[in-house]
């Protein structure tokens, strides 16, 4: 495979506009997917089920994602996940919102990590409502080789924490999600291509899912919705796993961490208002 990184950095500025709207139905089957209540505020990460790309199906590669070369570079390694991310939040959403949200390429970088070649592409998201910039991300996409099913991650000594929630996740939590966002990557809803093809032990949670369950962790225990935001994936979570959300206050923050009934924390973030 011949890895382009000078051809790939050329993506390097490109842009994109995308546009969509704050709907009682999109609110309702959020709502639904979450076991939350419905309220004409939207919930802190709404964002992430606006304007997806909505790439015909004949053009989805076999695991389910868009083709690339359009807006993502045309990265050859076969296996594209989120990596992490940060928010500003500069006001909330409400139904009936217009939105506009322009995208960025601000990077792409090739790495060498305990699995291989990784390339890293990020991007940088400003959302618009009617009253101006509402939110301010920056997303880590990480692209990486087949290869076989990574060691499992070592458990870490469990921290202590000021607050946790044990949560659950099932099947269709990830299919509604999936639905939800309009993602097609099969390793969230197809267990036999999950396993079989792409060599995991069960289906994979969202790394978006598990970034919104810890915004709105930090949002109910810091009294308030987070000013930032900011999340790295550590180590994949399954839906068979049991796992607890818990954080701990850190100065005029909080350190918040998914952590396994086993001791693996599959993600970590920070928060500050």
């Amino acid at each position: 495979m011949t890895l382009d990184i000078a051809h790939w950095r050329r993506w390097i500025g490109r842009t994109e506009t995308a546009e969509d709207s704050v709907t009682p139905r999109l609110l309702r089957d959020y709502a639904a997917t979450m076991d939350a209540e419905i309220s004409d505020t939207a919930p802190l990460a709404l964002h992430w089920c606006l304007a997806p790309p909505a790439m015909p199906t004949s053009a989805l590669g076999p695991d389910g994602h868009p083709e690339r070369g359009l807006l993502l570079p045309p990265v050859p390694l076969p296996r594209r996940m989120w990596a992490g991310g940060a928010l500003t939040l500069h006001h909330r959403l409400h139904l009936g919102d217009a939105v506009r949200r322009n995208s960025r390429i601000a990077d792409v970088v090739v790495k060498e990590g305990r699995s291989g070649t990784l390339c890293f592409v990020t991007l940088e998201h400003e959302i618009f409502s009617p009253r101006g910039l509402a939110i301010s991300e920056r997303q880590d996409v990480v692209y990486r080789d087949a290869g076989g099913t990574s060691a499992p991650p070592t458990p870490a000594a469990s921290r202590a924490a000021d607050w946790e929630e044990e949560r659950k996740t099932s099947t269709a939590l990830l299919f509604r999600y999936s639905a939800l966002t309009f993602n097609g990557h099969r390793i969230h809803y197809d267990r036999p291509y999950a396993m079989e093809v792409e060599t995991y032990p069960g289906l994979l949670v969202h790394g978006p899912l598990q970034a919104t369950w810890l915004l709105e962790f930090a949002a109910k225990y810091g009294g308030a919705a987070p000013r930032a935001f900011s999340f790295r994936g550590v180590s994949p979570l399954y839906d068979f796993a049991s796992f607890k959300l818990r954080g701990v206050r850190d100065g005029a923050g909080a350190k918040i961490w998914i952590e396994t009934a086993e001791g693996v924390v599959t993600m970590e973030a920070s928060a500050t208002w």
